[in-house]
């Protein structure tokens, strides 16, 4: 809900999709959000999806940008070819922006056993060399560009906390 929170905020975004599997998450993003309280105007820009990423959704279809923000790490590896056709093949954005923790980052953790991931519902967590393998030949089976960016502070050994990847699709 923060992440739409935001961008409702500016008016050049004129329709804001959340999508979680999780029904009590959609409810707390809509507490967030105020949705009851929003005026029609601005309720009319959201909506709160029950959904997945691993499967195509045509209501996921024709948006100029989507966002999977600490998302893929919460997947089955299995499962990631099914993410990948599912937003890169079918729903097609324009941009893609997607955000997972850096693995190697975790040694600045002192209470984070080795080895250990951050979050109990973590499938896996890449190194910034994995992430970079996989966004390069999602890019490039599905037509897309990839940039790497770092979130947060960059350890000059270990990199930033979160690293992120933004897809644009070529013309």
């Amino acid at each position: 809900g923060r992440l739409i929170a935001r961008l409702l905020k500016q008016s050049q975004f004129a329709r804001v999709v959340g999508v979680d599997v999780s029904h009590t998450m959609l409810e707390r993003a809509a507490q967030r959000l105020h949705i009851d309280e929003m005026s029609d105007r601005q309720r009319a820009r959201v909506d709160l999806v029950h959904g997945s990423l691993a499967y195509r959704d045509r209501r996921l279809e024709g948006f100029d940008a989507a966002a999977a923000v600490e998302v893929i790490e919460h997947l089955d590896p299995a499962r990631l070819p099914a993410f990948e056709k599912a937003l890169f093949a079918a729903a097609r954005p324009k941009v893609v922006v997607i955000t997972t923790p850096n693995a190697e980052y975790n040694a600045r953790f002192t209470d984070l056993p080795p080895g250990a991931m951050r979050h109990a519902d973590h499938r896996f967590e890449w190194t910034r060399a994995e992430f970079t393998v996989w966004a390069q030949a999602v890019a490039e089976r599905h037509g897309y560009a990839v940039e790497f960016r770092p979130i947060g502070a960059v350890d000059e050994a270990l990199g930033a906390p979160t690293q992120m990847g933004v897809f644009r699709r070529c013309p």
